[in-house]
């Protein structure tokens, strides 16, 4: 033991006087520099640990190890001196394992853990072979040194590489096969920035552990508790009581079967978001489920499904550590330099936390990524419970690639999705075109069996139709609202809402409230708290808004009127009166403005459609399920279900394309910071002026912006925020003139002002 302790002590002096130190990074904060053997070896286990959850570990090692196989070149080696620059030390890495192990999916992630996914395409890959790489460095780069010398000093570096990868083929199907490619490629991005992380911020790197665990037999445990304790405090006979404890148990009682995908069709005010908890929390335990992340459409309903949740769950501690909200919103909450707001940033970046509260925008625009920091935590849906809340408002034209991405990640990695609406989509529909971008198509299992006839016994509200022809000026639709003490009224358009919110304001004065997406996060967060707190204590109030009060807020009105509109906004709006029984039955009053009008697109072909089938001699039922399938059937047969760029990038398998048109929010629109808050402006308006225009900067500017068309700024006051490297921004602008927002409506820009030249 003694000669072998000695023989090593003189192999490790004679490695250090022979063989030079190849470094990953530079110096840190202590003096330190990065051994390339220990990040390579670093890297190779973090991500093979990441990846092993969906049986890609080898895949990940591999890539680990090879990643950075430039770095091994003398030019780069004088870059971390401040000697060089223009450099790829990523490509060497990725040519090797093409060549070597005619495995083109990790040789893509190695390449795009700095430039992004590329193409995947066959001539691009040939691009990457040895006798074609050095006339094809991306971005004119210069390879950092010869291929032969950098594999001898790996070798010589004490690293070795393996004889062969056991690994999965990605699918046949394209948009499964992206996702087999994102996921390999997320384990490999995390792992590459949390050991660059543990070299440059060791404090960080100390700040992420111990990670929390879902522990969902204890949570599901602490849940029970909680609704017991709930239902204690309710009238435990009545009919909406009765409703939400067969919903609980149906949902209880399904969660002992495999994972896969689901959907939960109940009315509103049956208390789907505790369902879809006990659910998720049983059906975790019951399948060794790691992670359950909640997916939610707008940030007006955000707030409070993450209120529910941290209430139920109080009991499991941890803190951030525990629920991750990420959202602008939860990122204002948290603002400063705080522990907190910093362990909540860092969480943000890779999703390392038992429970993910996020919105469709973040979630599904990082599905559809190529970057690196988008991706890298998509391996964390691996072995999740996915609950995708409101999700009729999917737009129609991404819905294919979606449902097949969804389907895939429920089937190869054993995540279980669950849609959870009222007014469920006829996705099922769609099934045969689904299957031409993965194999399993979509089928899913329904948590509410049909014999509880929820909708059935949830009819809280008499819907009343407008009579053929008929329209209402909104003098008239103001007069109606005479006698009523608390009145909701949607309409389609944000000038609807504020020209009848001025109707209103003589009559109401103080107790009349407008809210749409004119105003501000913040400012429309503020109006619902007031709103919510007068309807409590029995106050007099009068709502007027667009119709991002529908889906899921939580607002309980004796009265309601909408404005004729898509069939499932007016089975939303209703949700919205007496949604909590408290009367034998409320009205829903729809009606055709003289003024009529509506967002353009499928909204206006949905509102159509409803218009069509009120005029049969049946009329429609929004409390029956079978309305919505065949109306949902009759839309996908009359709408566009596909955009062609979308659907030619993904059938093609072109990342960068994939990323520029897959939108939840139309890409014509930009972002507004506007004056609500005039201190908060100021300092944001400095910030950008100092710092310029950053990742930490948009989420905190967020709530304080409005979204707008771009031809609406086009020559409004406003000022460009600027990029790092001076360049005017085409989608962050400070709004410059104060009286455009009104604190009543928000922003109005005025009509004269959005054609004129900037």
């Amino acid at each position: 033991m003694a000669r072998i302790c000695v023989a090593c002590e003189v192999f490790c002096f004679l490695y250090d006087e022979v063989m030079p130190t190849y470094y990953a990074h530079s110096e840190n904060e202590r003096g330190d520099w990065n051994p390339l053997r220990l990040h390579l070896g670093g890297v190779a286990e973090r991500a093979r640990g990441f990846a092993e959850a969906f049986g890609a570990g080898e895949g990940a090692f591999l890539g680990g190890l090879l990643h950075d196989l430039g770095k091994y070149g003398d030019l780069f080696q004088e870059r971390l001196k401040g000697r060089e620059k223009g450099l790829d030390h990523w490509s060497i890495g990725a040519s090797v394992c093409l060549e070597r192990y005619r495995s083109s999916e990790i040789a893509m992630a190695i390449q795009g853990h700095h430039l992004g996914l590329q193409w995947w395409d066959r001539d691009e890959l040939r691009k990457l072979l040895p006798l074609e790489l050095e006339g094809n460095v991306p971005g004119g780069r210069r390879l950092t040194g010869d291929r032969g010398v950098l594999l001898d000093r790996f070798r010589a570096d004490g690293l070795t590489l393996p004889e062969g990868v056991a690994r999965t083929p990605p699918d046949a199907k394209s948009a499964a096969a992206m996702l087999d490619l994102r996921m390999l490629f997320s384990a490999l991005t995390d792992a590459d920035y949390l050991a660059t992380e543990e070299h440059f911020d060791e404090a960080a790197a100390r700040m992420r552990e111990p990670a929390a665990e879902l522990r969902p037999g204890v949570a599901a445990e602490v849940l029970d508790r909680y609704l017991q304790v709930l239902a204690a405090g309710t009238d435990s006979s009545s009919a909406v009581a009765g409703l939400r404890h067969d919903l609980l148990e149906a949902c209880r009682a399904a969660a002992t079967g495999a994972p896969g995908l689901f959907t939960l069709t109940a009315p509103t005010g049956a208390g789907k978001t505790l369902s879809t908890l006990a659910f998720a929390l049983r059906h975790a335990e019951e399948n060794a489920l790691r992670r359950l992340v909640v997916v939610m459409p707008f940030l007006s309903i955000i707030d409070q499904t993450a209120r529910v949740y941290r209430e139920a769950l109080a009991e499991m501690g941890d803190g951030e550590r525990y629920f991750l909200e990420h959202h602008s919103l939860a990122i204002e909450a948290v603002d400063g330099e705080g522990q907190d707001a910093r362990l909540r940033g860092m969480l943000a970046q890779n999703w390392d936390a038992p429970v993910i509260i996020t919105t469709s925008v973040q979630f599904f625009e990082s599905l559809f990524s190529n970057s690196p920091a988008a991706c890298r935590k998509l391996h964390r849906l691996a072995g999740s419970v996915i609950v995708f809340d409101e999700v009729q408002t999917l737009p129609l034209k991404v819905v294919l690639p979606t449902l097949a991405t969804l389907s895939h990640l429920a089937a190869r990695y054993r995540s279980s999705v669950v849609f959870s609406t009222a007014t469920q989509p006829a996705f099922r529909h769609l099934d045969e075109q689904v299957r031409r971008y993965c194999t399993n198509g979509w089928q899913p299992r329904e948590l509410a069996p049909e014999e509880l006839r929820l909708f059935e016994r949830a009819r809280r509200v008499r819907v009343e139709w407008p009579q053929r022809g008929e329209r209402v000026g909104w003098g008239e639709l103001a007069a109606q609202f005479e006698g009523l003490s608390q009145v909701l009224c949607i309409v389609n358009l944000k000038r609807h809402a504020r020209d009848l919110f001025h109707v209103l304001k003589p009559q109401w004065g103080e107790d009349v409230f407008h809210l749409s997406t004119a105003m501000c996060p913040k400012h429309r967060g503020v109006v619902l708290a007031g709103v919510r707190k007068r309807l409590e204590e029995g106050k007099r109030c009068a709502l007027v808004a667009t119709q991002c009060v529908e889906a899921g807020v939580d607002l309980d009105f004796p009265a309601a009127f909408r404005a004729l509109g898509p069939l499932d906004a007016v089975a939303q709006a209703a949700g919205r009166c007496n949604r909590n029984g408290k009367l034998e039955t409320g009205v829903l009053r729809v009606f055709r403005p003289e003024d009529e009008g509506y967002p353009a697109g499928v909204y206006q072909q949905a509102a159509d459609l409803t218009g069509v089938l009120l005029n049969r001699e049946e009329g429609i039922s929004i409390d029956d399920p079978a309305a919505f399938e065949e109306y949902f059937r009759m839309l996908y047969g009359i709408t566009k279900l596909e955009d062609r760029e979308l659907r030619e990038a993904v059938l093609t398998k072109h990342f960068p394309n994939v990323r520029e048109h897959y939108r939840i929010i139309e890409q014509d629109s930009v972002n507004a910071v506007v004056t609500y808050d005039r201190e908060r402006y100021e300092e944001l308006a400095e910030e950008a002026g100092r710092k310029r225009l950053s990742r930490g900067w948009v989420m905190r500017a967020r709530p304080y912006a409005v979204s707008c068309f771009r031809r609406e700024v086009a020559g409004a006051m406003v000022a460009p925020v600027l990029l790092k490297d001076g360049a005017e921004s085409s989608d962050w602008f400070l709004y410059l003139f104060d009286k455009h927002y009104d604190p009543g409506t928000g922003l109005c820009i005025p009509k004269e002002l959005e054609y004129l030249e900037a």
